[in-house]
């Protein structure tokens, strides 16, 4: 799986990266490590997952964290993460 990160302000990218996980762990288990890997590496706390983001990613597989999802103050206005790529099913 390969989920991709994007951080904004206002219209214009800041940064983006691309994480990536072929473990065996389940599809809900990578996505949160994927998020807490490049929470990790921007050196941001994890945003929380409110209601509206839950049901943005599962019909969408895609969601923004705004500033209201972060309790520690941040200097973008959003974090945008999509599925990239599922993992084959075999």
């Amino acid at each position: 799986m390969k989920v991709w990160f994007r951080m904004y302000e206002g219209a214009k990218l800041l940064r983006q990266d691309v994480i990536e996980d072929q473990s065996e762990d389940t599809r809900t288990h990578k996505i949160l490590n994927a998020l807490e890997a490049v929470c990790h590496k921007w050196n941001l706390a994890q945003p929380y997952w409110l209601k509206k983001n839950e049901q943005d990613f599962l019909a969408h597989a895609k969601t923004r964290f705004t500033k209201h999802n972060f309790v520690e103050e941040v200097d973008f206005d959003y974090l945008e993460m999509s599925i990239l790529q599922e993992d084959d099913i075999r």
